[in-house]
Formats: C-alpha cells, sequence, structure tokens
C-alpha cells in the first residue's frame, strides 16, 4: 500500500502532493514501484495535526481519485488512445478517512478501500456506507492515552468487539482488514510488544495491514529524522511480514518491496 498525502502538514512528506496533478503523478510511480494500493488521504493524522473540515478534505481528495480511477478505467479497457500515461495493472484505491462523508463520496469517486484510524466510533455511519458499496475496510485501533493494562489482549478484544458491530451493520467479515495504529495511542515500549506479538492476531482470522513506514517511534529508538527511517522502516516491515501481516502501508514502495520478497524468499525456504 504506497502512501499518497494529499496534504500540507503530514509528518514525512506534507506539501509535496498537494496539487492534483503531483499527487497523480507520485501516485503513478508508487505502481510502477510494485504499489498494488494507493492510500489517499486528505488530512493529516498526526500527532498535533490541524484538524481539516469536510469540505477541504473532499476538494483535496476527490479530483485525485477521479482522476486514479480514471486512469485505471484507461488501463482496464486497453485505450492505447489515452494521451496520459496509464497504469500497466488495475490500481486499488484506499481513502484514508474519518469522515464518513468523505468516505461515501471517496467511493463514489472510485475507491474501494476505506482505511479508516477513527475506527473506535461509537454510531455506525462508517460501517453502513462500507456495506453499502461493499467496500474493504481497513479498522485501525487508536485511542488518545497509551494506557492499557494488558496492550495486546486490549487490542485484540477491540478487534473483535468491532468485528461485531461491523457485522451488525451489515459489513462481511471478508470485508476487514486490522489495523494495529502503530503511533496512534501507544509507547514507545508497547509499539515493541505489539511488533514482537503482531503473529497472536492472526487469530482473528482476518488480514492484518501493518503501518510503520517512517514514524516517529523510530526517532524515540535510534534518534533518526523522519528522512533517515527508511532501514528500521524495512526492518520493522520485514519482521511484520514473517509476524503474518498482508499489508504493509509505505512512503517508499520500492525498497518495501525488495526487502519483502527478499524476506518471502528466506521464508518459503
Amino acid at each position: 500500500m504506497g502512501i499518497v498525502n494529499v496534504t500540507p502538514d503530514s509528518f514525512s512528506d506534507g506539501g509535496k502532493f498537494l496539487d492534483v496533478d503531483d499527487a497523480v503523478a507520485h501516485a503513478l510511480k508508487l505502481v510502477d514501484e510494485g504499489a498494488e494500493i494507493l492510500d489517499i488521504g486528505g488530512e493529516s493524522t498526526r500527532p498535533g495535526a490541524t484538524p481539516v473540515d469536510e469540505r477541504e478534505e473532499l476538494r483535496r481528495v476527490i479530483p485525485v481519485i477521479e482522476r486514479l480511477s480514471e486512469l485505471a478505467g484507461s488501463a482496464r479497457r486497453d485505450d492505447r488512445t489515452a494521451q496520459r500515461a496509464v497504469p500497466t495493472r488495475p490500481i486499488l484505491i484506499s481513502i484514508d478517512t474519518m469522515k464518513p462523508a468523505v468516505a461515501r463520496a471517496a467511493l463514489r469517486a472510485g475507491a474501494s478501500i476505506v482505511n479508516d484510524v477513527a475506527a473506535n466510533r461509537a454510531d455506525d455511519a462508517m460501517g453502513r456506507i462500507v456495506a453499502d458499496f461493499q467496500a474493504g475496510y481497513v479498522c485501525m485501533h487508536a485511542q488518545d492515552k497509551p494506557v492499557y493494562d494488558d496492550v495486546i489482549r486490549e487490542l485484540l478484544d477491540f478487534f473483535r468487539d468491532r468485528l461485531k458491530k461491523l457485522n451488525a451493520a451489515g459489513v462481511a467479515s471478508d470485508q476487514v482488514v486490522f489495523d494495529v495504529g502503530i503511533g496512534f495511542g501507544k509507547t514507545l515500549e508497547q509499539t515493541l510488544q505489539l511488533l514482537a506479538r503482531l503473529q497472536e492476531f492472526r487469530a482473528l482470522g482476518r488480514p492484518l495491514l501493518l503501518g510503520v513506514s517512517r514514524k516517529s517511534f523510530i526517532e524515540k529508538l535510534t534518534g533518526a529524522t523522519s528522512n533517515q527511517r527508511l532501514p528500521a522502516s524495512l526492518a520493522c516491515a520485514t519482521l511484520g511480514i514473517e509476524a503474518g501481516a498482508q499489508i504493509i502501508r509505505a512512503h517508499d514502495v520500492a525498497e518495501t518491496i525488495q526487502a519483502i520478497r527478499m524476506a518471502e524468499a528466506i521464508l518459503a525456504r
């Protein structure tokens, strides 16, 4: 899953792809590097980020999704008369949003996955939208304060509870992917515990997404700034694959795929 931040303030690449043409060009570059999913986000979720209202978030992401969806359609039709470069294989588009209305508009525009960092909400509005569109749904754990008696057990309980609520809203279990939410309400020690015991979440019977790319816990452990965190990101990604993660969310797609392919080749022996 390649990251496309259509934001001015994301922690790693904020402002680089705020223009629609720049965002689409970056997305196509990630596809060329091997991304199978493009995660389009219009609101930074880093700690301390300024909230974005619904209208502004829609303004940022919908033109990008529409353009990418159009290009994906051209690839499926093998439209050799297209004036713009088209990807050589299908694109899956994910909308990274906490807002049900943005999710609905993105799915109408061509997205097929909702990546929801606010899966702990009390209402079922997002679930009903996902059910209506039969979309994929990334259910991520996040909370404000990193206070747990047992972080592994509490996250397992959270995901089991969420799956029941999603099922009640009409979302089939096979539409759901779980994400332990690295960087969202976890201390460094809790983060390391989650990474060390990620395989325990396979008991839930659903695919796991791991998002560790360039995150701040790496700086807490190593002192590396955001543009120096690729080696640690790759280490976490390959260990995640060994633990059973099926989706790796990454800024550096080519490097991540190379590391994963090597890990998979070794693990297959």
